[in-house]
């Protein structure tokens, strides 16, 4: 065990948040990309693997469900990261000096109400912590950053405004990976099961496969499609529901929905996180 958990993204990132929130006691590793991230974890290079899937404000993390698959990796657990953002420049520089800031181009429009009070210039950037070690480095007076309140206080910025993004829910889920699944645990929580699975070119198979979650009495909180290989024809659904793969209703609705698909894959069974529901 190497007690490390890889992210994607500069020290500073919601994702490094999401690690310290979720495994404070663990070395949370940054890496560049999300391909980076998982083959950490596959390498032994890191236990566990922290990985965006959705955000409440833009919807499914591109590419992320391409990934899960082909990981080779499982689910184990997820969390959930309020999405707060900070003004934050240099030490000394007040909010009226600053004429512009950079972030990464999904935090801008959500602090357009702010920026426009203020008359503030965004720009974006390809990563908000990174622009925030950036901003340390140059010094710049009449800059500033929006980013989480972590990369302030690791590149030394000051923070100038907290929570001014134009909507309260803006929260980013997130799951964690690891080498090894883990179907043991039971807990006081729901249980949640997620898999991909690739219906048959059969008429109303996509109904026929969903008909026994309904006659089961299984919950399904989400169902989402996308192309395999940019192909019309070859679609995958994402899926999660509520339950264990070992409970009988569960399983009577998985067996069903075997009988309509190509492939079925389970990513992972975990317990429902406590702050699904905040």
């Amino acid at each position: 065990m190497t007690n490390r958990i890889a992210f994607q993204g500069e020290p500073g990132a919601y994702s490094h948040e999401a690690c310290q929130d979720a495994y404070p006691d663990m070395e949370a590793v940054p890496c560049q990309s999300f391909e980076d991230v998982i083959g950490a974890v596959r390498r032994g290079d890191a236990d566990l693997a922290m990985l965006p899937v959705e955000n409440s404000t833009y919807g499914r993390v591109a590419d992320i469900h391409r990934l899960l698959p082909e990981s080779g990796l499982h689910i184990v657990d997820e969390t959930f990261v309020r999405v707060r953002i900070c003004l934050m420049a240099m030490p000394g520089v007040a909010l009226e000096d600053v004429a512009s800031v950079r972030a990464h181009l999904v935090l801008l429009p959500q602090s357009v109400n702010f920026l426009k009070m203020h008359g503030i210039q965004g720009i974006s950037a390809a990563d908000s912590a990174g622009a925030a070690r950036e901003l340390a480095e140059s010094r710049a007076v009449h800059e500033g950053v929006l980013a989480s309140s972590l990369a302030a206080e690791i590149y030394g910025l000051n923070v100038l405004a907290s929570d001014i993004e134009d909507h309260g829910h803006n929260t980013t889920r997130f799951v964690i990976m690891s080498r090894e699944p883990d179907v043991s645990r039971r807990g006081e929580s729901v249980m949640r099961t997620t898999f991909v699975f690739e219906v048959r070119n059969i008429p109303a198979a996509l109904y026929k496969a969903m008909g026994g979650f309904a006659t089961n009495g299984v919950n399904m909180t989400k169902l989402e499609s996308y192309m395999v290989d940019g192909s019309f024809t070859a679609t995958r659904f994402y899926a999660d529901i509520e339950g264990h793969p070992d409970d009988a209703p569960v399983r009577r609705a998985l067996e069903e929905l075997a009988y309509f698909t190509n492939s079925l894959n389970i990513l992972g069974v975990y317990p429902a996180s406590p702050r699904r529901n905040l």
